[in-house]
């Protein structure tokens, strides 16, 4: 499957313009946006942590690889709901740009934004939108996106090892994985073994879990056939959340993302419908996207 090219070719003054529009944009939504419980809670103490040279994970919600700080950086050290405001619009943007890249329609990719999951990513200050925005981007620098959240990836990473050794062997395979691979290694080194810490915390946010599993695991292997058979990464892209014992509700979000490509013209529009549907008795958390006094917590912290 071959992603969509996107060329942008705009005047010096044009730049110009669309950088002053998202200025304006981001001030007139730090006052209208209520907190973002994750990147209040966890993501932005994690970076600010980091910056000071303590671990992310001495953040007791933090659940990610260490190096999902990294791009959170000029984001974290702005004041804080200036800071949220640009990531709802980085997210808002990284979203868009994968959608168009996979070659989504105008009216699905409408609907894929307004979808559940998605809102719900936005409303928290959430993490997906990196993994979406690695769906697209070269092997090897994709792979540390989707490490970021591999219960949302877990399924494409495998895909993309699969093509890679159709089309290189492991030569291809080797230098594509092998930089994120180092890059796990040098994290054990320096803060431990991490990776362990995961089945304690998750415990604790048990009743958040919005896994389908173990009954998704037969969508998810029919949906990874068809991937392999089909040299398609949309399927593999939407298998991921099927094999996951643990998952957010706003890590659903890929599962549209099959549905948002979709070429059927009402596929997209029936699926969010009836998402919207099964979800409506929580349909009054989403009133306080934006704020209007003192905003209550409605979402647990954490990936």
């Amino acid at each position: 499957m071959k992603l969509k090219p996107i060329s942008i070719r705009l005047k010096s003054w044009q730049w110009a313009v669309a950088a002053l529009l998202l200025t304006v944009v981001v001030i007139v939504l730090s006052y209208m946006l209520s907190e973002a419980v994750d990147f209040h809670n966890c993501f932005r103490p994690s970076v600010i942590g980091a910056l000071h040279g303590r671990s992310p994970f001495e953040i007791a919600c933090y659940f990610n690889v260490p190096w999902a700080v990294l791009p959170l950086i000029p984001i974290a050290i702005l004041p804080e709901q200036i800071g949220r405001a640009v990531l709802f619009v980085c997210a808002l943007i990284a979203y868009i740009f994968a959608a168009q890249r996979f070659g989504a329609k105008p009216l699905s990719l409408v609907f894929f934004l307004l979808s559940p999951p998605v809102i719900h990513d936005l409303i928290n200050g959430n993490l997906d939108w990196m993994v979406v925005l690695g769906f697209v981007l070269p092997h090897p620098i994709g792979i540390f996106f989707l490490a970021i959240k591999p219960q949302l990836s877990a399924a494409l990473a495998l895909f993309w090892l699969i093509e890679d050794w159709r089309a290189g062997g492991w030569r291809l395979v080797l230098r594509n994985y092998m930089p994120v691979a180092i890059a796990f290694l040098l994290t054990l080194a320096i803060y431990g073994i991490w990776p362990l810490r995961f089945g304690i915390g998750l415990e604790a946010s048990w009743e958040a879990n919005a896994s389908l599993w173990p009954m998704s695991i037969p969508v998810g292997l029919a949906l990874m056939i068809a991937a392999i058979r089909q040299r398609n990464q949309r399927f593999a892209t939407a298998a991921s959340p099927c094999f996951s014992p643990y998952l957010k509700f706003h890590s659903w979000n890929v599962a549209f993302w099959l549905l948002s490509t979709a070429s059927r013209k009402r596929l997209p529009q029936l699926w969010a419908c009836g998402f919207w549907w099964r979800f409506a008795p929580r349909a009054g958390k989403f009133s306080w996207f934006f704020q209007i006094g003192h905003p209550p917590q409605v979402c647990l912290r954490g990936s």
